[in-house]
């Protein structure tokens, strides 16, 4: 039996009753309104028949409904299931029938209570992962793990104080958007903003309206900010800080927000395993251009060769992480809980390397390698190369079957607004910088990217 979370929430809002605790366009609730209507979710859940340990699985978008339901659940001890509402009814009912929740929260629940959070018995949460390269799993995660990974977030991550408005349109059903735009900003008595989806132009616009101080993002928001032609008259007075995550973002893109808007990007690495175990800090002012971050406080990290030995500095092996934020196990899937965790350790599938003063370079899934005619090729040295082309805003690198080499190298690429090139030249452009054989046989032009809702790229959907 542990402390649940939802009662460290409670204690913020017997300290912070009359602050606002969220803030949307056209309304907001105080600390103490959305306590008692958390509380309200708690008593209603109960009258349908949910008990604590039970599972509730929560569909519903960005707003002040999801966040009442999320902490009712926790209250009352159940474990809560947050799902991506734009799943395709069959993705969601795969995810659905997989777990067999004793209830799915679809609708608003408007109601209102004093209700006291009871004693975890059960674990927090069930997040489920991305699939960016294989099928989704779900991740078990307990109320410890959840308060290690927010106090870091609101900590020495962030540096949150009860001044900051964190701008919350990262959905919220995934793990960033989840603790570093909602929960940590919450356990630190912040206030949050609110908004259903992203567009340059509203975000831009809410910046300025509520004072945003804290901006969490992923990469492909960034860039579409800075693509943004409302950028340059956007009054970003009020910012102090952004933050990346979910996939690895381009040091072009940091170095042209900072250059842009005077406002630093706290790059970090994190999955919904593990929290963001790996990240700048905000009383860190060092950058390394090619890397994502080092270990955050209370986190250890290694490098791991194939029989499980460390690296040396700057070697490239498996990166493997030890977190008090990890999950406890993957739900319903032993085997894959067992291949994952290996005493205390997380083995994450990234290959990376780490320098003696401990900032890490990702470069790339140990399940990505390619291997074409018994060469082994990193798509991330050859996306690299890619990025580094005028014309190309994004660009992913997977294998693709070939009866003779086994493998060969397919490129996937996204222009920059206006720009033009084709195939041949971006080859050709490959060629020039890389060996041969690590450069593309074929390069597709796409509109954009297929990505998870957190904007990782879906490789798994690319060159089928």
């Amino acid at each position: 039996m542990t402390e649940n979370f939802a009662g460290l929430l409670e204690a913020v809002a017997r300290r912070r009753a009359r602050a606002t605790a969220l803030a949307w366009q056209g309304g907001a609730l105080t600390y103490t309104e959305l306590d008692r209507r958390a509380g309200g979710v708690a008593r209603r859940l109960a009258e349908r028949g949910v008990h604590p340990g039970d599972v509730v699985a929560l569909s519903l978008p960005n707003g002040w409904p999801f966040v009442a339901a999320l902490l009712g659940g926790l209250k009352l001890g159940a474990t809560v299931m947050p799902l991506n509402p734009l799943l395709a009814a069959n993705e969601r009912r795969q995810v659905v029938d997989r777990l067999g929740p004793k209830l799915v929260i679809e609708e608003s629940i408007d109601a209102e209570a004093d209700v006291v959070a009871l004693p975890a018995t059960a674990p927090a949460l069930i997040l489920y992962t991305s699939g960016s390269t294989s099928e989704p799993k779900g991740s078990v995660l307990s109320h410890r793990a959840l308060r290690a990974a927010n106090e870091s977030w609101a900590g020495p991550v962030m540096a949150l104080g009860e001044t900051d408005t964190v701008l919350a349109v990262l959905p919220l059903a995934h793990s960033f958007g989840l603790n570093g735009a909602l929960l940590a900003p919450l356990l630190a008595g912040a206030r949050v903003c609110l908004m259903d989806r992203f567009t340059p132009e509203e975000t831009l616009a809410a910046i300025s309206t509520h004072h945003v101080s804290v901006l969490p993002a992923v990469a492909t928001m960034f860039r579409r900010l800075l693509d943004c032609p409302a950028l340059g008259a956007a009054d970003l007075s009020s910012l102090r800080l952004a933050l990346s995550g979910a996939a690895p973002c381009p040091w072009d893109i940091a170095l042209g927000w900072r250059q842009r808007t005077g406002v630093r990007i706290l790059r970090g690495y994190g999955m919904t395993e593990l929290f963001r175990p790996i990240s700048y800090l905000a009383a860190d002012s060092v950058d390394v251009p090619e890397a994502i971050g080092r270990a955050v406080p209370g986190v250890a990290v290694r490098i791991a060769d194939e029989e499980g030995g460390d690296c040396p500095d700057d070697q490239v092996g498996e990166l493997w992480i030890k977190s008090p934020a990890a999950l406890d196990e993957y739900l319903g899937a032993p085997e894959a809980t067992r291949a994952a965790l290996h005493d205390g350790w997380f083995k994450t599938g990234d290959l990376a390397a780490v320098s003696p003063e401990g900032f890490v370079r990702i470069v790339g899934r140990k399940k990505d390698l390619i291997l074409r005619g018994g060469y082994s090729i990193t798509p991330g040295e050859v996306e690299a190369v890619l990025l580094a082309h005028a014309a190309i805003a994004e660009a992913a690198v997977v294998g693709v079957p070939h009866s003779d080499l086994g493998e060969d190298v397919a490129a996937f690429v996204v222009l920059r607004p206006g720009a033009a090139t084709d195939s041949t030249q971006l080859i050709a452009h490959c060629r020039e910088r890389l060996a041969a054989y690590k450069s593309p046989r074929a390069v597709t032009i796409l509109s954009e990217l297929p990505k998870s809702a957190t904007g990782k790229v879906l490789k798994s959907r690319l060159g089928a």
